[in-house]
């Protein structure tokens, strides 16, 4: 199948509702790479795009973006801890050196974007990785491979199908077209100091979060659903609808259509968090892989560590 790819989230902030209208035709438009965009809410955005004309550089360094809309709120930034790229529109304060800026127009827009897409390569990398590990997932086993670029065979991910996986900063999606997936042995410094690292677990779900393809087995939308053990990620990564199906599964099994009656959550949104739920191994179909209903899920999953099993033998069991 073709090479899968995320779409990539962006927040707007500081803008007029005009000006939000344009951005969002420009995204739409824009298809200068095979990457797409969308608007998002500034909790899920991968990047900022913040309207400088609106941004006021504060006193102890923070910057503060007054709303673009009648009635909104203003925000403020901390620029030196954002953990996503940020660009903004001209013209920005002149005591603030931005490293990216752009002007509203079609083609500062794309160039800001593609140098948006360079500095999200890890994510954009992680996730073609986690969609070659699905589809190939019945052959791999649960063993460790180094995946190797076709054209020249460069090292571009370690993958641990009982532990972690390192993907090279610098790989892009290209890389994993037509990639080799050879097996390695099993040893304590297998991924290179230099990949970025995550566990399994993590990788799977971010995918799952994003992935616009149904990941959830036919069997879970018609037999009887368990809650199998809590997710093996950081609890800053659960949304309350996932806490919501786990409490529901964990005090009673239920097929999809109760849990849907039980949760108020629509079919396709529920769907899809199960799918998440499924992929790191936290609910089963198989009563003989479920939770003793003594062992249920705390409350806010605290404590939930980052260990994880085996993601094939995970799959076929479940």
């Amino acid at each position: 199948m073709p090479l899968e790819l995320p779409t990539l989230r962006i927040s707007l902030a500081g803008f007029s509702l005009e000006q939000q209208d344009t951005l969002r035709q420009m995204l739409q438009q824009d298809r200068v790479t095979r990457q797409a965009w969308e608007l998002s809410t500034p909790e899920e955005a991968d990047a900022l795009c913040i309207n400088g004309a609106r941004t006021q550089l504060l006193g102890d360094g923070l910057l503060r973006v007054a709303s673009g809309v009648p009635a909104g709120r203003s925000i403020q930034i901390d620029p030196t801890n954002l953990n996503r790229p940020a660009a903004f529109a001209q013209p920005v304060p002149r005591q603030f050196p931005a490293d990216l800026t752009f002007d509203i127009e079609p083609g500062s827009v794309a160039t800001v974007l593609r140098e948006l897409e360079i500095q999200l390569r890890p994510l954009i990398a992680q996730f073609c990785l986690a969609s070659q590990i699905l589809e190939q997932e019945s052959a791999l086993g649960s063993g460790v491979y180094h995946v190797e670029r076709a054209d020249d065979g460069m090292l571009v991910a370690v993958v641990d199908l009982r532990g972690d996986v390192g993907v090279l900063t610098s790989a892009c999606a290209p890389d994993f077209d037509n990639a080799m997936w050879t097996p390695q042995a099993r040893r304590a410094d297998q991924i290179p100091a230099h990949f970025l690292r995550c566990t399994l677990s993590k990788l799977m779900w971010e995918y799952a979060l994003r992935t616009t393809r149904d990941v959830l087995p036919p069997r879970y939308r018609t037999d009887a659903l368990y809650f199998r053990r809590p997710p093996r990620l950081p609890q800053r990564l659960l949304q309350d609808a996932h806490l919501l199906v786990l409490r529901e599964l964990s005090s009673e099994p239920a097929t999809l259509t109760d849990l849907q009656q039980r949760t108020g959550l629509d079919a396709e949104t529920l769907a899809r968090h199960l799918a998440a739920l499924y992929l790191v191994g936290a609910v089963t179909s198989n009563p003989r892989r479920a939770a003793p209903m003594a062992s249920q899920p705390p409350e806010s999953m605290e404590g939930v560590h980052s260990t994880q099993a085996s993601f094939a033998t995970s799959r076929q069991e479940m």
